[in-house]
């Protein structure tokens, strides 16, 4: 890993960053606690920033049924000594715990807040914002995950709309990933018209990338979006060590300040 002072002096001149749904540490059909091989994938990644979906704040019964989980929030794991900084949001609550969206970074955090975008009690939403200190330039960072149906999708479209515009200023870097289960990519051009983003593989390659399932990835349910940016590159990861893990792809784009 970088040298802590490295990381906190160099200057933005590139960035990067990776999304992943973890599926709350369990593999594709909760078979077996997956979240040591999940923080080695990670750290292989060595991105910057790392946003994070389906994050299991706190479970009661876990670690009694399961020797190898940890005792810690995931996302403080996930951390560890690699991240510095995290946040976390939380989002659906119930009686064994609660799970949200995280973010991990190398850079500071210098303010976070989690903004419920629920579209109805049975399905808990959340939109983290983390303004994130890179060499004395603030980047807007905000982790989504979007509801499985199109008309709660719709509503949460226009709250994300709506909290960036009021918010976050124009002239702002902003980077905003997550799983927003667009089956039908219905929210690439309403983001580009409306606040001015583009998803990286959309810039790179014409089309979001497929993400899901992890194993045999078909549908594009998984974004990464930029302004103030130019992308390098992108991949996915999928198959090898990946392949056991999430049933979502991680996601992850280099990119650089024009």
């Amino acid at each position: 890993m970088p040298g802590h002072d490295w990381v906190e002096c160099r200057a933005m001149t590139s960035l990067k960053i990776a999304t992943y749904n973890i599926h709350k540490g369990f593999s594709q059909f909760n078979r077996r606690v997956v979240l040591h091989e999940l923080r080695e994938r990670l750290r292989e990644l060595d991105a910057d920033i790392v946003f994070l979906q389906e994050v299991q704040g706190e479970h009661l019964h876990h670690p009694q049924r399961h020797t190898d989980y940890p005792c810690v929030p995931q996302h403080e794991f996930l951390a560890d000594e690699f991240w510095a900084h995290h946040a976390y949001g939380m989002n659906a609550v119930y009686d064994a715990g609660h799970h949200g969206n995280a973010i991990l970074s190398r850079f500071p955090i210098v303010q976070s807040l989690n903004k419920d975008v629920s579209a109805h009690r049975f399905e808990s939403r959340g939109l983290l914002h983390c303004e994130v200190e890179i060499g004395g330039q603030k980047v807007d960072c905000l982790c989504a995950h979007f509801g499985l149906f199109a008309k709660g999708r719709r509503m949460q479209k226009r709250a994300l709309i709506e909290y960036v515009r009021s918010a976050i200023p124009d002239d702002e870097p902003l980077i905003i990933a997550g799983d927003f289960n667009d089956w039908r990519d219905q929210l690439s051009p309403v983001l580009a018209r409306e606040l001015d983003v583009r998803d990286v593989f959309d810039l790179q390659n014409g089309k979001p990338a497929r993400s899901y399932p992890s194993r045999v990835p078909m549908f594009r349910l998984d974004r990464i979006y930029v302004r103030g940016f130019d992308v390098q590159h992108c991949d996915v990861h999928t198959g090898g060590k990946w392949r056991r893990l999430s049933d979502h792809a991680a996601l992850s784009a280099q990119l650089k300040k024009p």
